[in-house]
């Protein structure tokens, strides 16, 4: 899956999958985290949003749990 860059403070790029429906967050740390089950129109609407970091914080974490994460 190629990851899009994102400019923010903690956000270094993100990444979807259509068909397997992961959303993949790499932070600017090096800690990508993973969620399943992600609707395809959250990630464009994730991408349109004037601040991703707002919209992670509203609108993916509080609805998504992690698969995991990895240590980049």
């Amino acid at each position: 899956m190629e990851r899009q860059a994102i400019s923010l403070t903690n956000i270094a790029s993100a990444g979807y999958n259509p068909v397997m429906q992961i959303l993949k967050i790499e932070f600017k740390q090096g800690v990508v985290w993973q969620y399943a089950n992600f609707p395809e129109h959250m990630w464009y609407e994730f991408l349109s949003s004037p601040s991703h970091g707002k919209y992670f914080s509203l609108q993916i974490l509080p609805r998504f749990k992690e698969l995991g994460f990895r240590v980049q």
